[in-house]
């Protein structure tokens, strides 16, 4: 039987395709216009069936209209265009999408002249080939990094222009699950827009879900017989292979439904693609799935009549790119209802007016911008939607930083009941203060505005929070999900090396001593400071460059005030801009050591520029930062500006010069964090010690995600009760919901719906899950007697009615004070290295990762279904020692690193025990009965050394025993009757497969263990 490809992943695709709604079709008999790789004669009927009225002439015309625009050097702007129209005549009828053809094809030829690649799947919309699907086989060679190799080759072939401004969008899979521990596609499903140069492969992971019984159509047996016979591969058709990976779940099949499903891939080509201006020439972007998620969670908002909120999306995420995004979404939502919306983004600060409107102007909108009071209630008192006279879609960015605290901003507006005001407010982690006046006259001007907050970085804390000022979250993207999906890096933390730390303190001493009481910023601006500071900036980042064979990347320093900033400017002009400092010079005593060792020419630092708000014209200001990012500036001087919004990829190195707080901070050190050729971190160098700082925001955040989320502890404390606990803890369950009804579900519910008091209710609810926490905690450590002392499934119910009650109490106190609490740790690092030049390396994390690593370890511990497992025991053992001896909630660095070492440790031995155990439960069709029996029988040695033998063995008993109890319902009543009927299996099917004679003590030792585990499940005591 063929084991490849095509009969693992590609044909299973395939008719996962069919159950969303696609036709198959044969090529053998098809024809195609082999120019555009479009079906002529499906495009025509489709064509024809959407545009009621059209003649063939039109049609014909139609097509070469469309011929002629995929030859364009557009990267097929031009035809998207076409593509997405919905007035006049149209090539998809988005209003009835279910109106269009849809068919799936494979290995449609993709050829000019000598050249030609073949895609594995190819889905068409009316005859065009709008998306491909190439799939590589598990575990194959090089993972999915081949496929981006080859089709990054491809798309470069002049040749193939047309089909790549055909393609909208493409899927890479080899049907894994993703390793979230590599940066690169090695393995799992991605997607990606069309480009001419390297296509970037993004992950999806699905949040809203599907339900596949509506979703997907029952499996077609004629056209599953006629896709085997067309693709030659009949002989697999009842392959236990073959069968498996038609599963909707796998790891293709999952994106498949995700994005080429009807609903969703109409969304994805209305809203979901954009053509964005960059420095090296156009790109076509497709929506990361966050951005997708988000969109779809405003919506939702929006249906419930919620008129403000929070994106809580971390840094590098995109948040531009999703108001971009959403000004098409939105108005078309609000299209459907008669009204037009006009759209803000408001910015509080000069170079993120400048940034946000070149990134909407990349995109294609017309943008206007706002930067005086004046000018804002002017366009406040309009009442029109759009300033331009070609009705293109448009945003007007306001820079409120003059005119924030302003009481005289605007009065209410004059109300027009058919615009929608949008107001999409940036960084709101900072300068919005709500006893200000610019929160107030935003709500004042119009009152049916709709405010959607972005932040990477909220405000928490005791008194003032994002979402007090801004509403809940609307959706949330963290940073180590981000991590993950390879949009962002880690950071590494660097501390200078020690002989100038030394170095530096006696300049310190001696700039103190001559000084007096000079303050400190005076004294860390002081040339004597500035130049050894500055010779170790210059030689260690072109060190980094040339470590790295790599002259494109750039630095940033952020000084500890803008005199330092200007001084370390100064010298840098005086010294190291020099065209006639040659390599072989002697090192001077001043400014500073320069020179180390020779360095190559081309990694050499050579210009600088300074970025102060009165360093030079905002003009200046602006072209000096463009030219960061295109590499023609090496190196940043900056104290205040470019630390939050500025997105430069190639800067991968930055100087911290002072301790910059709490969410600032972590603002601060992301700007190395995007992503960048082949680089796997940021760097961070650390003049100023941010260590403390950062362990003082670590632990605020984790104590506020132990408020939040519930404390940790209290699950491992669970997770270690003797019995005597468990016999009080039963009895203080009792006591707490003593003047309930616990046998009566119905009397229950409606004793708890008096009650009106959050406080009380969470008192029951949390009595509870006390017991369900229990009741697992019983089975896991076999004290199985204590489960007859309180009725625990009875409690199971009526915990589910206690949560919706509590609910409902929530609700009517969420509609005065928006009390919903979202996960408020993960908001920016998912963890970051220290390196100590000399010393070695040392791991710095936010708690979010003690956090995560105490949950993971936990769970795999309760996940054993074996708890008699010697090594399972010994590893509880070990996870208790642990506990005991350890306090696992302590967040300093190093009580925090040797935690999660240790953790890591008993959870990687966890994962790989329960991984060789469901292997074992695979065999016995997954029932974990048999796979403990054989466990048993395999630490006693009896009745064989051979595994083979006793599974064998097992495996026809199982069969028999489960027809026996299915065919006689009370024999589990009548233990003695079960165990003749078992120990007459045992003894018949081990003497098959063993070659010795069964005694009577294996039989009754095996047939004892098999009547336990039947009898334990029966009475609800299985482990």
């Amino acid at each position: 039987m063929s084991f490849n490809e095509d009969s693992r992943v590609k044909l299973p695709a395939i008719l996962h395709l069919t159950q969303l709604g696609y036709n198959y079709i044969s090529l053998k008999d098809a024809e195609w216009d082999e120019e555009t790789n479009i079906f002529k004669n499906i495009f025509k009927d489709s064509i024809s069936k959407i545009n009621k009225d059209i003649s063939e002439a039109d049609v014909n015309r139609l097509y070469l209209d469309v011929s002629l625009a995929l030859e364009n050097e557009d990267l097929g702007k031009v035809f998207f265009e076409m593509l997405t129209n919905r007035s006049g005549v149209k090539l998809i009828d988005f209003e009835d999408f279910e109106n269009n053809d849809f068919h799936v094809v494979t290995e449609l030829p993709y050829k000019n002249g000598e050249d030609n690649f073949r895609p594995d799947v190819i889905a068409l919309v009316n005859g065009m080939p709008l998306v491909f699907i190439e799939v590589k086989k598990p575990n194959n060679r090089n993972g999915v990094i081949a496929e981006r190799t080859r089709i990054n080759s491809r798309f470069q072939n002049k040749k193939f222009r047309k089909f790549v401004n055909l393609t909208q969008f493409m899927i890479f899979s080899n049907n894994m699950e993703y390793d979230d521990n590599e940066i690169e596609p090695w393995q799992g499903a991605y997607y990606a827009s069309p480009s001419y140069h390297k296509p970037i492969f993004n992950y999806f992971r699905e949040e809203i879900g599907f339900n596949l019984s509506q979703e997907l159509k029952p499996l077609d047996k004629d056209v599953e017989d006629f896709l085997l016979k067309d693709t030659n591969y009949q002989s697999i058709k009842n392959s236990a292979e073959y069968i498996t990976n038609k599963n909707p779940d796998s790891p293709t099949n999952r994106i498949l439904t995700s994005m080429l499903s009807k609903d969703r891939l109409k969304f994805i080509l209305q809203y979901s693609l954009a053509y964005v201006k960059e420095h090296n020439g156009l790109e076509k972007h497709i929506m990361r799935y966050p951005q997708l998620f988000a969109t779809k969670a405003i919506e939702e908002k929006l249906d419930k009549g919620i008129r403000k909120g929070i994106i809580w999306h971390t840094q590098g995420s995109g948040k531009t790119a999703l108001a971009y995004y959403n000004t098409h979404f939105l108005t078309d939502y609000y299209q459907k209802q008669h009204i037009i919306p006009k759209f803000y983004f408001i910015v509080d600060r000069l170079d993120l007016l400048t940034q946000a409107r070149d990134e909407f102007t990349a995109r294609g909108l017309k943008v206007h911008t706002v930067n005086s009071r004046d000018a804002f209630v002017a366009d406040l008192k309009k009442t029109t939607a759009v300033n331009n006279d070609k009705g293109k879609r448009e945003i007007t960015v306001v820079n409120i930083q003059k005119f924030q605290d302003d009481p005289s901003v605007s009065n209410t507006t004059d109300y027009n009941i058919n615009i929608q005001r949008v107001y999409f407010l940036d960084e709101v982690h900072r300068s919005y203060n709500p006893e200000g006046s610019f929160l107030a006259n935003l709500e004042q001007s119009d009152r049916n505005a709709i405010k959607i907050g972005l932040t990477g970085t909220p405000l928490i804390g005791d008194s003032l929070k994002s979402k007090h000022l801004f509403g809940d979250y609307i959706h949330k993207y963290y940073y180590n999900k981000s991590i993950a999906d390879g949009y962002t890096l880690k950071l590494i933390r660097e501390e200078i090396e020690t002989e100038y730390k030394v170095k530096f303190k006696k300049i310190l001493d001696d700039l103190d001593i001559k000084k007096g009481d000079a303050n400190k910023k005076q004294v860390y601006a002081h040339p004597s400071f500035v130049a050894p500071m500055l010779d170790y900036i210059v030689e260690d980042f072109q060190d980094f460059r040339q470590r790295n064979s790599d002259a494109s990347i750039g630095a940033m320093v952020i000084c500890d005030s803008s005199e330092q900033a200007q001084e370390l400017f100064n010298i840098f002009n005086k010294v190291y801009t020099s065209p006639e400092i040659e390599e072989s010079l002697p090192m001077a005593a001043e400014p500073g050591d320069k020179y180390k060792k020779v360095l190559k020419e081309e990694y050499r630092i050579k210009k600088a520029a300074l970025i102060l708000y009165d360093s030079g014209s905002k003009e200046e200001l602006g072209t000096w930062r463009d030219d960061f990012k295109a590499g023609k500036i090496d190196i940043l001087f900056v104290y205040n500006m470019l630390l939050t919004g500025f997105d430069a990829k190639r800067l991968k190195k930055i100087y911290l010069g002072r301790v910059i707080k709490a969410h600032n901070l972590l603002q601060a050190l992301t700007r190395v964090n995007r992503k960048y050729k082949n680089y796997k971190y940021g760097h961070v160098v650390d003049f100023a010690d941010i260590s403390k700082e950062f362990d003082k925001t670590n632990r605020a955040y984790f104590e506020e995600l132990q408020d939040v989320l519930g404390d940790e502890m209290e699950s491992y404390s669970n997770l270690f009760m003797s019995r005597e606990e468990m016999e009080t803890s039963i009895r203080d369950i009792k006591e707490a919901l003593a003047d309930f009804d616990l046998k009566n579900a119905e009397n229950f519910s409606s004793q708890i719906s008096q009650i009106k008091d959050q406080g009380e209710m969470q008192r029951i609810k949390k009595a509870l899950e006390d017991a369900r926490a229990l009741y697992n905690i019983i089975r896991l450590v076999g004290e199985y007697e204590l489960l007859e002392r309180i009725d625990f499934r009875k409690l199971g119910e009526l915990r589910i009615e206690a949560t919706n009650h509590l609910a409902l109490i929530n609700a009517k106190e969420a509609l005065e004070q928006n009390e919903e609490v979202g996960n408020l740790l993960n908001m920016a690092l998912e963890d970051i290295v220290f390196g100590f030049r000399k010393i070695g390396e040392n791991e710095l994390v936010l708690a979010g990762e003690l956090k995560d690593i105490l949950k993971k370890t936990r769970e795999a511990l309760g996940g054993n279904f074996d708890p008699k497992d010697p090594e399972w025991i010994s590893l509880y053992e070990e996870l208790r020692r642990l506990f005991d001896n350890k306090n696992l909630n302590e967040v300093s660095q190093d009580e925090m690193q040797t935690n999660i070492t240790s953790l890591k440790t008993i959870h990687e031995k966890i994962k790989e025990l329960n991984r060789r155990n469901d292997l074992l439960k695979d065999k016995y069709e997954g029932d974990a009965k048999y796979a403990r029996v054989q466990k048993r029988l395999v630490e006693a040695g009896r009745p064989s050394q051979l595994k083979t033998a006793i599974i064998e063995a097992l495996q026809k008993i199982k069969e028999q025993t489960d027809i026996a109890v299915l065919d006689r319902n009370d024999s589990l009543n009548n233990e003695s009757y079960f165990a003749r009927v078992v120990a007459k299996l045992v003894f018949n099917e081990f003497q098959k497969t063993i070659d010795t004679e069964m005694d009577f003590e294996t039989v009754e030792f095996i047939r004892d263990l098999i009547v336990e585990e039947y009898l334990n499940e029966y009475h609800g005591k299985t482990a």
